[in-house]
């Protein structure tokens, strides 16, 4: 059994639908389970117009949109892709009412929102899970008009999750047992799931959302709960890249990854897989395949435990933007205890993740890094928190830099190798690039450095350059050869 996940570009438009269709019918013995995002572009509009709405009922003058126009709009483009993906007229006009009877729902929530003025993180779970409802309507319709048994199902329906509204958590032995319950049984008598992927429901039936980009998380919490073969995740790219291709033009598609390589990739900004993805899938010992809908002969990039030697150390570079610095200065940082333990839980108590944290050697210095967004309430909340310790000096400042990016050097072949750190901060130093700051786990999986966000992109050149191309590689290999003929 194989679980399928199709983002929005895969599904993008009616000819991508029944492209993806036809795909889903040639791997029929496989008894693939399709997990499928909303169309292109479904999701940001639907939640663009809820927020447009609510500032519209709080400000009517200001009012750009109504709801009844908005979902009309909205219905118009389905209907449009539905006529053009499905030609059976029976087949049509059934998926076409069940969008219909969607598209009203989705209309009592809008006027809802619009009336109000009001758009709570509730209210968006439930906006936003309508991209993916419609989509799996007009997908499984598709594949009935190709001739193959299929049927929507609302991961609602499957996935059990908590009250953390925009970024549910499963609640895995329920979800488990509601898979296999409603899913084997289709997939046993030839039919194919089409699950919405994205969404989630709460124990009294309430909508969530496991985050943006969460269908790829949707899968492997499917596939793990089915004990699937494989979880194959179709994109638009060939596999994971050994770096940002518009970064790095050279940058090449990697055949082999581990969970925990894919996980520091995904960390540190690679549009590899929603973060969570892996988990799932490691406490079944499932492989994740990265595949490109465009290209689906090309093999992709396996994603599994790994455990094998490989001759590259470093096999990808990645970088994280839109983030900032924050810097915690001064001798009390050292000498005063508690300073660390108290920024992070001013840190956690306003649910603001630190991406990185490196801290100097005379210990003058705490640097964190964090989306940018969030500067606006970190900074003036520690201030108040450090109010005494600034004024008595043992805290000097307490700054932010949005000026920066985080550069990730990813790979299980840095653990216990030589050198590595000293080659790239010796490439990066020939090209005058300055290290604000760096960062290395106990892992020993990747090395994370700031620099300037003006240094982006030769950064990454330079470290691809230096140990994934083809010159580099070599390097690494006579290295290696070195080491091994003196032990």
């Amino acid at each position: 059994m194989i679980v399928m996940k199709f983002g929005g570009t895969s599904v993008g438009n009616a000819e991508r639908y029944r492209e993806v269709a036809r795909l889903l019918g040639s791997y029929l013995e496989q008894r693939p389970v399709a997990v499928v995002s909303a169309m292109a572009g479904s999701t940001d509009w639907l939640l663009n117009t809820a927020r447009a709405l609510a500032e519209g009922g709080r400000n009517p003058a200001a009012a750009t949109h109504n709801a009844e126009k908005s979902v009309a709009d909205f219905l118009t483009r389905n209907k449009e892709t539905i006529a053009a993906a499905i030609q059976n007229p029976e087949i049509r006009s059934q998926v076409e009412a069940v969008v219909e009877g969607q598209h009203q729902v989705l209309l009592r929530l809008l006027t809802g929102v619009e009336l109000l003025g009001e758009l709570s993180p509730r209210s968006l779970d439930a906006v936003a899970a309508f991209g993916e409802k419609i989509s799996v309507q007009v997908l499984a319709g598709t594949l009935q008009d190709l001739g193959f048994k299929a049927q929507a199902i609302s991961a609602e329906e499957l996935i059990l999750t908590d009250r953390t509204f925009q970024a549910a958590r499963p609640q895995m032995d329920v979800t488990t047992n509601r898979c296999r319950a409603r899913l084997l049984p289709l997939v046993e008598s030839g039919v194919i799931p089409v699950v919405t992927g994205f969404i989630g429901a709460t124990e009294d039936g309430v909508t969530t959302t496991l985050g943006r980009d969460g269908t790829d998380f949707s899968a492997s919490i499917v596939g793990a709960s089915l004990d699937a073969d494989e979880i194959w995740i179709w994109k638009e790219v060939d596999g994971v890249m050994t770096a940002d291709p518009r970064m790095v033009p050279n940058a090449r598609s990697l055949r082999r990854i581990s969970y925990a390589e894919a996980g520091e990739l995904t960390h540190f900004g690679a549009k590899v897989i929603h973060p969570l993805t892996v988990m799932p899938a490691i406490e079944k010992g499932i492989p994740i395949y990265i595949k490109n809908t465009f290209n689906p002969s090309f093999p992709g990039t396996r994603i599994d435990h790994g455990h094998e030697q490989t001759d590259g150390v470093v096999k990808a570079v990645t970088s994280a933007r839109n983030m900032a610095l924050i810097t915690i200065m001064g001798g009390g940082v050292l000498t005063v205890p508690g300073i660390a333990a108290r920024a992070f839980g001013k840190m956690a108590a306003l649910n603001v993740n630190v991406y990185m944290i490196s801290h100097a050697s005379s210990g003058h210095d705490l640097c964190m890094v964090v989306e940018k967004k969030v500067i606006p309430q970190v900074i003036p909340t520690l201030r108040k928190e450090f109010e005494r310790e600034l004024e008595l000096k043992e805290i000097e400042a307490i700054e932010s830099d949005p000026q920066i990016v985080t550069i990730a050097a990813v790979g299980s072949g840095m653990r216990g190798a030589p050198g590595v750190a000293g080659r790239l901060f010796s490439a990066l130093g020939r090209k005058s690039i300055n290290i604000v700051a760096i960062a290395q786990g106990s892992s020993e999986l990747n090395i994370s450095l700031i620099v300037s966000a003006d240094d982006e992109q030769e950064a990454l050149q330079t470290i691809h350059e230096e140990f994934l191309s083809l010159t580099g590689l070599g390097k690494t290999l006579s290295r290696n050869m070195s080491i091994r003929g003196q032990n």
